[in-house]
Parts: structure tokens; sequence; C-alpha cells
């Protein structure tokens, strides 16, 4: 009976072991005076807490912020940091100024050139023979038509006292032919055949002739025997050079013009040359060229200088100064020139709203004390201190040079 009784008990405290577990939680639910459920052994559900799921997203967006924040560098200043200083911008550059007003100054081409004589010849034998005598020394002053030397006359001297003696028999026989045409012994054909007999002969006499002259060398103008390569004895052929002759009264002074001056030059205008001798002279521009050098751009253009008894030689170096008008400029120290960005030659100037502005100039006389430009208006305010640290359309604080600070 025993063994039959203990599974029932097990059965009973296994009931009681649920009925307790429903009894709290049924307490946990109502109360301690709600009464007890019979338990639902069907089984338990779990489900999802909306609230839960809000507060996970939150706290998502949250950590987002944090970590932008953190990324962006951003931290509120301290009230007790150094207070932040407030950019300023750069001063005006300090400059000198000083006034300028144009003038009238006259303009001047100016340029080195040669001395050269105003004839330079070489001459020449005309004939071929043995020279019998030099009649000048080198560096000796002849007149035009002086005889330089003489060829050996003998060849010619025969043949002209065989031309003379040929001539006499023609002109002989064309009378006797005109004579007896007359008389109605001759025929015309007679006297036409002797007619070209005797100008033959005449022809030849005057080839004689002017053999002879071609014997003599002569001076063919005024000048200064500057070479001689003959002497006397020498055997000399036709063409070949014996001598030089210049001529410096008076002298030519060639000077190159470059192409943007050579409108300012024309025949007739004065010029002052200025030989390296220490000469001065006043000369005439005689010519300028129309044909540039093809190697230099540059044309040719020759003053006339008098050069009575020939004191200044030729070849020396001389100065040339042609004045070519009237300009108006501005008088400064080359020091003040600057070049702008492009390398342009030219002035920094302050307007009146104290901005630098740049003109380009160009020089047109230099002296030993300053140098004349154009480009520039009538009264300007040249920058004289400081250009080399200030650039166009830049504001600066211009004071008058000299003046007291």
């Amino acid at each position: 009976m025993s063994s039959k009784s203990s599974p029932k008990k097990s059965k009973s405290t296994k009931a009681e072991t649920v009925d307790e577990a429903d009894v709290v939680v049924d307490q946990s639910q109502g109360g301690e005076d709600a009464a007890p459920e019979t338990p639902d052994h069907t089984g338990l559900e779990f489900n999802s807490d909306p609230g839960a799921s809000r507060s996970t997203w939150i706290a998502g967006v949250l950590v987002l912020l944090i970590v932008g924040w953190m990324g962006s560098g951003f931290v509120i200043p301290s009230q007790t940091g150094e207070p932040r200083v407030a950019r300023q911008d750069p001063k005006p550059v300090a400059v000198a100024v000083s006034a300028s007003q144009a003038q009238t100054v006259q303009q001047f081409f100016q340029a080195e050139g040669q001395a050269l004589p105003d004839r330079d010849t070489v001459f020449r034998a005309e004939t071929s023979g043995d020279v019998a005598a030099v009649l000048v020394s080198k560096g000796q002053d002849v007149r035009a038509g002086d005889i330089i030397a003489q060829f050996d006359p003998s060849n010619n001297n025969a043949d002209a006292k065989r031309a003379g003696e040929e001539l006499i028999r023609a002109e002989r026989e064309f009378e006797n032919a005109q004579a007896l045409l007359k008389r109605g012994v001759a025929t015309q054909d007679r006297v036409t055949q002797a007619r070209a007999t005797l100008a033959a002969a005449q022809a030849q006499v005057i080839a004689v002739e002017q053999a002879a002259e071609a014997l003599n060398i002569k001076a063919p103008f005024d000048g200064r025997i500057e070479a001689l390569d003959v002497d006397a004895g020498e055997y000399v052929s036709a063409g070949s050079d014996v001598g030089r002759l210049v001529d410096i009264t008076p002298l030519t002074v060639a000077i190159q013009v470059p192409q943007q001056a050579l409108t300012r030059l024309q025949v007739g205008q004065a010029a002052t040359v200025r030989f390296i001798t220490g000469e001065e002279r006043e000369g005439v521009v005689t010519f300028v060229g129309t044909s540039a050098a093809a190697e230099t751009r540059t044309f040719l253009t020759e003053v006339e200088v008098a050069n009575e008894g020939g004191e200044i030689p030729a070849g020396i170096s001389a100065e040339i100064v042609i004045p070519t008008g009237e300009v108006t400029a501005h008088f400064m120290s080359p020091s003040i020139v600057s070049l702008d960005t492009a390398g342009n030659l030219g002035v920094k100037t302050v307007n009146d709203d104290d901005v630098v502005a740049f003109f380009p100039v160009r020089i047109v006389k230099a002296q030993i004390d300053g140098i004349w430009v154009t480009g520039l208006p009538d009264e300007v305010q040249l920058i004289t201190v400081g250009q080399g640290f200030v650039n166009e359309g830049e504001l600066v604080a211009p004071s008058v040079e000299g003046a007291a600070q």
C-alpha cells in the first residue's frame, strides 16, 4: 500500500509548486487582495516593447552628433583666452615726389661716323710697256692733268713716223686721182679707192696719237698721292694698278642712321662735326640714303666738311650732331627712369588720388647732369625715391622731396 501512495504525493507536490508560481505572478500584477486565477498552461508569449526601440534610435542619433562635433574641431572659446586680433590692411608705401614742368628743348640727332675722302680712285696703266720715268712721289699733292709716270715712247715714235708717211702718201694719191678724174683719164672708182686709203691713214695717225697719250699716266683730279706702285724701268701691263689718288678737300663724314630717326634728317641740314683729333667744324648734310643695309637696317648719310689745306686726315673718327627741331620734354635724373613688367622704359608718377601711374617715355637728349624725355603730361609729380617698391595702380603716401617731415 505504501508503494502506491508515494506517486500521488509527488503529484500533489508538483501541483503546489505550480500554484505558488501562479500566486506570485498574480500578486505582481494585481496586488495582495487579488484572487488567484487558474493558470494558463498553453505557453508564454514575449511581445517587443515599442519604447525600447525608440530609445535605441535616439541614442544612435546622439552618438552621430557627438562624433560630428568632435570631428569638426569646434571648441567653445574660453573666456580667459587671448583676444583675437582683427586683420588690418597694409599701410600705403611712403614715396618721395617732385613736381616737374615740361619745357621746350632743342632736339638733336647724334651719331658716330668716319671721315672719308671726297674722292678716292685707283689709277691704272692704259698701255703696256716699260716705265721710262716716275715724276711724283707718294704723299705729294698734284693737280688734275699732272703726269705721274711715263712709258718709254720709242715704239710709239716709230709708229707715229710710219703713220705720218702713210698719211702723206695717201693724201698724194687722192689728189692725183681727183686730178686725173677731171682730165677724164681716171675713173670714179679710182677716186673712191684713194679716198678710202686716205681715211685709213688718217685713222692710223689718230690711233698713234692716242697711244702717245696713253704713255702718260695723269692725275684725274686734284688730290694727294696715297699709293704709288711703279718704278722707272719696270714693265707694266695695260690695266695694271699703279697708284691711288685721294681728295680730302672737302672731307665727307659718313654715318649710319637707324630707321627710327631717318625722317628727322634731310639734305641741307646744318651739322656740327667733332673730330677725334679735337678739331670741330661745321658741315652740311649732302646725302641721305633711301635703301637700308640688309645687315644693320641703317641708312647711309653723308655730311660734307670743308678742309682747306687738308689739315684733317681722312679715316679718323668723328661725332656728328644735327639739330632736328624743338620738342616739349621733362628734365630728370636717369635714376628716376625704370622698366615696367613688359620691359618698357618709363617713369612712375603719382596722380591726384595718390595712385601710382606709369608712363612710357623716350629719351630725346642726354646731358652730363640729366636727361630729357618725352611721353609725360605737361605737369606731373615724379616719384624720385621709392619707385622700385611700388607698382602701377598702387595707393601710396607721397611726400614732397626735401620737405620737412
